[in-house]
């Protein structure tokens, strides 16, 4: 499942799985931004895989709170075909 835009931009390929990890720490959205101290907004748009860009100071933040790695929070589809 890729996100598309109604501006005919490329989609992406990249799928967040902060929902999983959450769930996998007993975590709720709310709970990790306090603990990242980035707005629930935008983790928000992050977890639903809406994000267009995402600051390392974001990513850092996140894995930090959430003891995991930037490659256990993201991950890169294979295209089809």
């Amino acid at each position: 499942m890729t996100p598309s835009t109604d501006r005919g931009e490329t989609d992406h390929r990249v799928v967040c799985h902060l929902d999983r990890l959450l769930t996998d720490r007993g975590m709720t959205l709310t709970e990790l931004a306090d603990r990242a101290g980035i707005s629930v907004v935008n983790l928000s748009v992050l977890k639903n895989d809406r994000a267009r860009a995402v600051r390392f100071t974001t990513l850092t933040a996140v894995c930090d709170a959430l003891g995991c790695t930037v490659g256990e929070l993201l991950e890169v589809t294979h295209r089809p075909g």
